[in-house]
């Protein structure tokens, strides 16, 4: 086959390998075999050298002619490939707009949020106010002001969160955790805003002092390291343990309904005198005894008292004049109590399936 046959046939391979390209990539194939650098015209152009001087101008026009010729067919069919790639995009994309939108998903509070709303709520609506302090405090307002001794097993280490300080002790160890009246730490209670609404303010009080509180302890379903507390203060004249107990028997009716059972315990706390737990019976088990009630069929929601008169003279309150009562609320355990809840821990993993519930 002379070299003017082979780029007719060249010709006629390549376009219609052209015309039956249905892809760009199908397309670029087709020039890469036609001019590429190993290409079938690009060989007959690499070889003209041996064609003898009659031939080489004869050739070399045909060469450019299959060239323009190939060059403008796979650009028509270039154009023709993206305008239908186009056209099957946007039927694929197309939007009707006469649809009615998606609209976003919608959040909603938090059950602990909201159960510390519903305690604002009750304690507001007979005569209390809301009181906000830090959760970095001193141990004077986390501990010493409310009457903790110095070897009480709370104010260790291993009980507390103090922040961390990396000087050195003149033996060369770090300082962290040596107790002290000016340490700071992570509040264990929300106790320490009482103190500062004594010191700020002459009785009468009425407040409570909802927030977050942090304990070093495993998270088990009954036990966090961060959880919330509403704690509350009542500094008046007057005041007895008749008025402590009406108070928490309308919290808990308010709370919890008629169908649990409340119990008062004696027990003891550095800060009140005479001090009590309160119990409520256990909403799993129904009283009859579980693992989420330590098989006891109750379950411990606060802790209160009468406030020790060290307590009201610290704050400079004269206890010969003025008495009160005090009293802390696990904002989680009520979360539990309320709804059956056997596992703490199900309030802070995040897990949207339970959340969406409340």
């Amino acid at each position: 086959m002379s070299v003017i046959d082979e780029l007719g046939a060249i010709r006629e391979r390549a376009l219609a390998r052209i015309a039956d390209a249905t892809d760009l990539k199908g397309l670029d194939e087709v020039r890469v075999a036609v001019s590429g650098r190993k290409g079938e015209l690009t060989a007959i152009l690499h070889g003209m050298g041996a064609l003898s001087a009659e031939e080489r101008p004869q050739v070399g026009k045909l060469a450019n002619e299959v060239r323009a010729a190939v060059e403008g067919a796979l650009a028509a069919r270039r154009e023709e490939l993206a305008a239908s790639e186009l056209r099957q995009r946007m039927a694929a994309e197309a939007v009707d707009v006469t649809l009615p939108g998606r609209r976003a998903p919608l959040g909603h509070e938090h059950l602990i949020n909201s159960i510390i709303e519903e305690m604002e709520d009750f304690f507001c609506g007979i005569g209390y106010t809301v009181m906000d302090g830090p959760r970095v405090e001193t141990e004077y307002y986390n501990f010493t002001a409310l009457n903790t001794p110095p070897d009480h097993p709370s104010r260790s280490a291993r009980d507390t969160f103090y922040v961390v300080d990396e000087s050195e002790g003149a033996d060369g160890l770090p300082t962290t955790g040596v107790i002290g009246e000016s340490n700071v730490l992570l509040r264990t209670q929300t106790s320490g805003v009482q103190v500062h609404a004594m010191e700020a303010g002459e009785p009468p009080i009425y407040m409570i002092a909802p927030g977050t509180v942090f304990r070093p302890d495993q998270a088990d379903p009954n036990h966090l390291p961060q959880f919330h507390q509403v704690e509350g203060l009542v500094v008046d004249k007057g005041i007895t343990f008749g008025d402590l107990k009406g108070t928490l028997d309308a919290f808990s009716r308010e709370m919890f309904g008629q169908d649990r059972q409340i119990r008062y315990r004696p027990h003891f706390f550095p800060f009140t005198e005479p001090s009590c737990e309160v119990d409520v019976s256990c909403g799993v088990c129904h009283g009859k005894g579980c693992r989420f009630c330590k098989n006891t069929g109750w379950l411990e929601i606060l802790g209160a008292g009468m406030v020790d008169p060290n307590v009201l003279r610290m704050s400079g309150i004269d206890p010969e004049v003025y008495s009160g009562f005090a009293f802390g609320i696990g904002v989680e355990r009520v979360a539990c109590l309320r709804y059956d809840l056997p596992d703490l821990r199900m309030l802070v993993q995040g897990d949207m399936r339970f959340l969406r519930q409340f």
